[in-house]
């Protein structure tokens, strides 16, 4: 700006036009005006956690300018050496290649993955969605993709039926992970090391007892459910006991819910979910060979 004294000058003060929110200044500049972006962000720091506070994260793109102003407006401020102790910086989310961003229309929310078929054409459960961030650094770009969503949805099923076959879940380990998850987690909190080390658990519990117990106590550290992880031939073994009468009519709403969703009739789509939902019965949409989304089903433990 011509304004500016030195190239590293930024503004604490903004000058408010007439058709802007402004204020008298604090300082004494003549002009009405308000608060500089970085200044907001130091006050309010300094109200809620103090002079100098553990963790300062964000975007990759507000190390320049944005944070490396508010470290030195409030570190003038209150003369401290520091304002936060930790850094952290969040790679970019993209969607199947490309930035989010509204513009461009493809912005998506938690709560529309979680309770609309926007994305892919179907809901998706929230430990799916955990997983999918999970598996990627914090600092690096997450490519939010469709694919990405199912593969980590495959890799929740294995591993409940690894577990399932040991019928673990309780026990000395429920809820304590793996010393080497332990080891992965903290190392610059590197979830993606952290799933390697899971997948290793699980490869190895599809013969042993204890690697499996480790894989469902680390999972149940990281926030995922596992008290209803069964194995693919208890799920068999539930679904050959359900009353007949139940199956045809699941299966009838089943093949319902796949034509509204042929038919683009979400709302219906959402509508069946739902009534299955009631009925205690859990779903799970999957693609086959093809390309074709087919739907499997249990009774909900």
């Amino acid at each position: 700006a011509p304004y500016k004294r030195d190239a590293t000058d930024f503004v604490l003060w903004k000058p408010s036009k007439d058709s802007e929110p402004g204020w008298a200044s604090p300082c004494g500049i003549a002009t009405n005006g308000r608060p500089g972006w970085h200044i907001e962000c130091s006050a309010m720091s300094w109200k809620h956690l103090g002079q100098t506070f553990d963790i300062h994260g964000g975007g990759i793109d507000l190390v320049f300018p944005h944070h490396e102003n508010e470290i030195a407006q409030t570190c003038c401020a209150f003369e401290q050496p520091r304002m936060a102790n930790v850094w952290m910086h969040n790679g970019f989310l993209q969607v199947e290649g490309e930035k989010m961003s509204k513009s461009l229309g493809n912005f998506i929310t938690i709560h529309e993955l979680l309770n609309t078929e926007k994305f892919g054409g179907r809901k998706w459960p929230g430990e799916v969605l955990r997983l999918a961030m999970l598996r990627t650094h914090y600092r690096q770009p997450i490519d939010w993709t469709v694919s990405a969503l199912e593969e980590a949805e495959k890799t929740l099923q294995a591993w409940a039926d690894v577990a399932g076959r040991h019928k673990v879940g309780v026990g000395s380990t429920a809820g304590t992970a793996h010393p080497s998850v332990v080891e992965a987690l903290s190392d610059d909190l590197n979830t993606a090391a952290a799933m390697a080390a899971m997948a290793e658990l699980a490869k190895a519990g599809r013969q042993n007892f204890e690697p499996a117990q480790w894989l469902a106590g680390s999972a149940e550290f990281l926030g995922f459910d596992t008290s209803g992880w069964k194995s693919r031939a208890d799920l068999a073994k539930d679904a050959a006991d359900i009353d007949p009468a139940l199956q045809i009519q699941v299966n009838a709403l089943i093949d319902a819910r796949i034509a509204a969703r042929k038919a683009k009739d979400f709302k219906e789509s959402d509508r069946i979910r739902d009534e299955l939902d009631k009925m205690g019965i859990q779903i799970m949409d999957r693609k086959d060979a093809n390309g074709e989304i087919t739907t499997d089903w249990n009774v909900k433990s």
